[in-house]
């Protein structure tokens, strides 16, 4: 059932409960005191810019309440003759004043006075609103420059389980939309409150001074006017709420389909993606109506009450003047003072909407920054001696990604420093856990893993990673240019070492090649370079950084054969005095690597060399003689061919099943 504006009674309620069942983020209940004491303390570097604004905005409201005083005192004073009435307190205070000067002006003189007195005051007006008008957007793109750096700062500390539950898509509108939803927050909210208050503050002595009882009988609507307010306040603070959590699914429905879009066009889910966008993008449409349907409502309203509150002043105060209790000036400035009176009410209520809206999207933003760093360095961390040896061990190590779902069972392994280690099973058997590990991207439940014999838990974790270079089956390239994507910001990698690691792993001629050569952009991801390209960089990036780990994680498995054998000097250059950790993806890797670890189902079933597995005709000889079936039929002993894949995902199953 769509919604419309015929349709609200019935549908609103009926969608706003579907959203709140089905909702697949569950939205914290906050405190609203405390969220906005935590948003006002990033005022506190800017105490000078709000201590500015302040006065700024007082004497603007002040000079908007004299500009309505003038026309009191042109009426009273000069368009009327004063027998005639009777004056109120600010007109007989002018002619108090102007006796004192000795100005003796005529009606048109004195209303030419007034009216250059009211131009000059609205000029004044103009000014001061320019002067808070830019110190407050100024401090507020400050605040917003502040709270991004301090996101993404975040992000990049948040362990890879927050990103495995988390859609890229809503971490970024955390760092755009919900951001912005702040700005208005501190540029026209919180300061400018001080404002509205002031003006109400100040409209209502005035008009007590001129007449009391028409002060209080102006005020006879305003529990309605605030009853109104609470009910909109009310059932707008939920549907902010839903808008914002749409808008996250929208951006992470996008990001998620324009990076796979490749996926899409060739499996034809063109119409299936728009259907399920279209659903997403109504339901952001759904929930913006029923914002909107609580503006509707409530502006009018205001709108109605307010008219209530200026017939009254009409009617009571129309009597007085008629009665010669009241000056028709003083009924003049009664009306443009409710008319006034009720703005600031107004914007009180948009403020409050405006701190809904921020509440709504500074509860998840805090969510975010408030989310725990599982992993991180210790309060005094072990520092290992430089060049750290690189000798790696596990000693009964059990991991899960979910509880009671063990990725790895009781592993335990050595790596003496400058000795390989190649880790070969069946996809889903823990190869690439055991290198995330290794790097502390995850922390394990059971048991030790070593580096140089300390604890990495207890190791910092910058010396740990910086120790590691990896060289991954799907290359990661940032958008820039090539000698950045090597150097990674290093400013300790200059122009000669970024040239010798692309030359020793025959990358160098690709690159000059390309126009610009070293400088020549890169787009993101790297789209306008071959996969076998962006491997090649990969293994330029490794050699760069030097480090005394390396870990080869199906790193040659989308490189073709000839440009394998024109890195594989290069590999074995690289190798040489590292500890390397190897995710069998070519054969020849394999055979010399100085340890093969077997891994089935999270656990060790097999370690040795090459030529002991074999031996072992356990499930490493299986899974090879599945892959090479058709060369070993006719051989009495096992052929070891150089340069050929390892078995696919369903052979490797076979292997590991048979």
């Amino acid at each position: 059932m769509r919604c419309s504006p015929f349709t609200f009674p019935v549908c609103f309620p009926m969608r706003f409960a579907v959203a709140k069942q089905h909702e697949e983020e569950a939205l914290a209940k906050t405190n609203n005191q405390q969220m906005t004491g935590r948003l006002l303390s990033y005022l506190k570097p800017y105490t000078l810019s709000v201590a500015t604004a302040i006065p700024l905005i007082t004497l603007t409201a002040l000079f908007e309440l004299l500009a309505l005083n003038l026309t009191m005192i042109a009426v009273d004073v000069y368009l009327k003759p004063p027998s005639d009435q009777s004056l109120g307190f600010f007109s007989r205070s002018y002619l108090s004043l102007t006796n004192a000067l000795g100005w003796q002006l005529t009606p048109a003189d004195g209303v030419l006075f007034i009216g250059l007195c009211y131009l000059v005051t609205i000029g004044l007006v103009f000014g001061l609103t320019y002067l808070q008008s830019i110190i407050l957007n100024s401090m507020g793109q400050f605040i917003m420059y502040d709270l991004r750096k301090e996101i993404f700062a975040k992000f990049q500390h948040l362990p890879l389980s927050y990103y495995d539950q988390n859609p890229v898509g809503r971490l970024i509108t955390r760092l755009t939309s919900d951001v912005d939803a702040l700005n208005e927050l501190f540029t026209a909210g919180f300061v400018t409150l001080f404002s509205d208050l002031f003006t109400l503050v100040g409209i209502i002595m005035f008009l007590l001074l001129i007449n009391w009882k028409l002060a209080l009988v102006s005020m006879v609507i305003v529990p309605l006017l605030f009853a109104v307010t609470v009910w909109f306040r009310i059932n707008a603070t939920a549907t902010y709420r839903i808008v914002r959590l749409k808008m996250a699914r929208i951006n992470a429905f996008l990001q998620e389909h324009i990076s796979g879009m490749m996926v899409v066009q060739l499996f034809n889910r063109e119409e299936r993606a728009l259907a399920d966008f279209t659903d997403i993008n109504d339901q952001h449409r759904v929930a913006n109506i029923n914002t909107i349907f609580y503006y509707a409502v409530f502006y009018p309203a205001v709108g109605f009450v307010s008219s209530i509150g200026t017939g009254l002043v009409v009617w009571y105060g129309g009597g007085q003047v008629i009665q010669g209790a009241l000056s028709l000036g003083a009924l003049i400035f009664f009306i443009q003072s409710m008319q006034r009176f009720y703005e600031p009410i107004q914007d009180i209520s948009e403020k409050y909407n405006i701190l809904q809206a921020a509440i709504a999207a500074s509860e998840r933003i805090f969510k975010l920054l408030d989310e725990p760093l599982e992993i991180t360095s210790p309060e005094n961390p072990v520092r290992l001696a430089e060049p750290i040896r690189g000798q790696i061990e596990f000693r009964n190590v059990s991991f899960a990604y979910k509880p009671g779902e063990w990725v790895l069972k009781d592993v335990s392994f050595k790596a003496a420093p400058g000795t390989s280690i190649a880790l070969v099973g069946a996809t889903g058997s823990g190869k690439t856990t055991i290198t995330s590990l290794l790097m502390r991207f995850y922390d394990i439940q059971e048991g030790q893993i070593l580096l140089d014999g300390v604890d990495i838990r207890q190791l910092d974790l910058r010396q740990l990673r910086q120790s590691f270079g990896i060289v991954l089956q799907d290359v990661f390239l940032f958008a820039g240019n090539i000698a950045d994507n090597i150097r990674l910001g290093n400013p300790k990698i200059g122009e000669e070492r970024i040239r010798f690691a692309a030359q020793e792993v025959q990358a160098d001629e690709f690159i000059q090649a390309l126009a610009g050569g070293y400088e020549a952009e890169v787009k993101e991801r790297g789209a306008t370079l071959s996969v076998g390209q962006k491997q090649l960089l990969s293994f330029a990036r490794a050699l760069a950084f030097d480090p005394r780990i390396l870990i080869l994680d199906e790193a040659t498995s989308s490189i073709d054969t000839h440009t394998e054998q024109l890195i594989q000097q290069a590999i074995d250059r690289l190798l040489v005095n590292r500890t390397s950790i190897i995710v069998a993806h070519r054969l020849s890797t394999i055979q010399k690597a100085d340890t093969i670890i077997v891994l089935h189902k999270g656990e060790i079933r097999e370690m040795g060399t090459h030529q002991e597995l074999l031996a072992q005709r356990g499930l490493y000889r299986r899974l090879y003689e599945l892959q090479y079936k058709d060369q070993t039929a006719n051989a009495p002993e096992v052929v070891e061919p150089a340069n050929l894949p390892l078995a696919s995902s369903h052979l490797e199953a076979q292997a590991f099943e048979g």
